[in-house]
């Protein structure tokens, strides 16, 4: 017999759906998939047409460079307190609210004459950092039969991984033929559509005994990341970085960390309860998530692609040829395993599924290293297809799973924020962490892979490490099937 979700999500009822009616679930996944893919845009679709930017605004690779980070940071930032605002205020009348935002940042961006504009329209886009863990906590409140949720759990959670490659290579072709601009447009219709589907077509839900949020609590919390995100931003640079810069910052992040602990102990409405910080449930998901994410995000976003493209150390291909031999096939692997691998987390269990996941993505990460220098596209390929499959289509997916099941019953929406927290600074750790060591790898022979292969090498130490982590997850009881 099947354990349902609903015992966990008992004063988690949606609201305004007369007589108990609820929307069909081909209605609902289409509109929330919808908005994970306008969200997915904004994170991916840009990538191409970078270069576009710079030539257009007259302006450097860094200060491009910049107005993406300052995407990213804003996504992360907005991820931390907006899911518990959707608890408080309703889920669908933030997640709206946060589409239209997005569509708006699109539209200033898309009429940007200065690197400034672009920035302020990035910042603004980064509101809907928040969107796949608000659209997954939806999607739980209406599926309450363990497998089905974690099969459509995974069918929207393998759009962020990439949208199978298609959203580089769109980006790449409209900004070669019509400009950043079009990009920028494109990305502002989805967003429209978006807004209008799931303020149409998904129902209302909230937690009725969340009155008020803790603004004192967000403000220091956001101080506390924000700084230790801008600190590791500093510290990629390696050797041009501000260390004392970064000193500072981190600090800051610290103190404001001890004050936001201190005042979550004494508010009546706490942002996230000291004893929710404590569980076990919590914390090593956090861990297990930031220490995947650092393993693994350089290499396949940083390591590989520079590899592919590098003339004298590597296969010296061209941006787009590099995208159609590793990110695109890397992406088609995850958006067609997620699923599954939903499916078997709840079927299995969370834990073996993740555990399965962790294992092959380091194996795979140890294959591209061995075939590293034998210089073969198809090694390559088969590596990028394995990392795939076993990062963004399982580990990735049950990750972003547990933050959902293992939220507590009155705070649903911080489990899951804090994760999407998790993943960005894992972001920032990998390229911060796995390039310093191929600086410091890098022989004086242009021609050798050591660099790469031992930044590679310390990927899986870490990926290691969130395998030894992730035996601390506590078993989702409720989330899994029990025949």
């Amino acid at each position: 017999m099947n354990v349902s979700l609903t015992d966990r999500i008992t004063d988690d009822q949606p609201t305004g759906s007369a007589g108990g009616r609820s929307t069909r679930v081909a209605v609902l996944v289409t509109a929330l998939l919808t908005a994970c893919i306008a969200f997915q845009l904004n994170a991916s679709m840009l990538s191409p047409a970078l270069k576009s930017i710079e030539d257009s605004l007259g302006a450097s690779s860094a200060e491009i460079g910049l107005t993406q980070t300052a995407f990213f940071t804003s996504a992360a930032l907005f991820s931390l307190f907006l899911p518990r605002l959707g608890d408080v205020i309703g889920r669908r009348k933030v997640l709206a609210g946060m589409l239209v935002l997005m569509a708006v940042g699109c539209v200033v961006a898309a009429l940007a004459t200065s690197v400034p504009m672009l920035f302020v329209g990035r910042v603004i886009q980064g509101v809907s950092g928040p969107t796949v863990p608000l659209c997954l906590i939806m999607l739980r409140v209406e599926i309450t039969e363990p497998k089905r949720y974690g099969t459509l759990l995974g069918v929207i959670t393998a759009v962020n991984g990439g949208i199978a490659g298609v959203d580089s290579l769109a980006g790449g072709f409209l900004a070669d033929n019509h400009g950043f601009e079009a990009v920028f447009w494109s990305m502002a219709v989805v967003a429209v559509v978006a807004t209008v589907l799931v303020a149409t077509l998904t129902p209302e839900s909230k937690v009725p005994a969340a009155s008020r949020m803790d603004w004192p609590g967000v403000a220091l919390l956001v101080v506390s990341v924000g700084s230790l995100l801008i600190a590791l931003n500093e510290a990629g640079k390696l050797g041009a970085a501000n260390w004392l810069l970064v000193g500072a910052l981190v600090a800051v992040a610290a103190v404001a960390f001890a004050l936001f602990w201190r005042t979550e102990d004494r508010t009546s409405h706490p942002l996230v309860a000291t004893g929710h910080l404590r569980r076990r449930a919590t914390w090593a998901t956090l861990l297990t998530t930031v220490l995947t994410m650092t393993g693994v995000f350089a290499v396949m976003n940083g390591l590989i692609p520079s590899f592919a493209q590098d003339a004298e150390a590597g296969l010296g291909m061209t941006a787009e040829q590099s995208a159609w031999w590793t990110l695109t096939p890397y992406a088609l692997a995850g958006l067609a395993m997620g699923p599954i691998a939903g499916r078997l987390a709840a079927t299995f269990g969370y834990g073996r599924v993740l555990r399965l996941g962790l294992v092959g993505a380091a194996a795979s990460v140890v294959l591209m290293i061995l075939t590293i220098p034998a210089h073969s596209r198809v090694l390559l390929l088969a590596a990028s297809i394995l990392v795939g499959i076993t990062y963004a289509g399982v580990a990735n997916i049950v990750l972003n799973g547990l933050g959902i099941v293992h939220s507590p019953t009155d705070n649903p929406g911080f489990l899951p924020g804090l994760n999407a927290g998790a993943f960005n600074l894992g972001a920032g750790l990998s390229f911060a962490l796995l390039y310093a060591v191929k600086t410091a790898a890098m022989p004086a022979d242009a021609t050798s892979s050591t660099g790469y292969t031992s930044g590679m090498i310390a990927g899986v130490a870490i990926l290691g490490a969130a395998l030894a982590t992730s035996f601390l997850i506590p078993k989702p009881v409720s989330a899994e099937a029990q025949d």
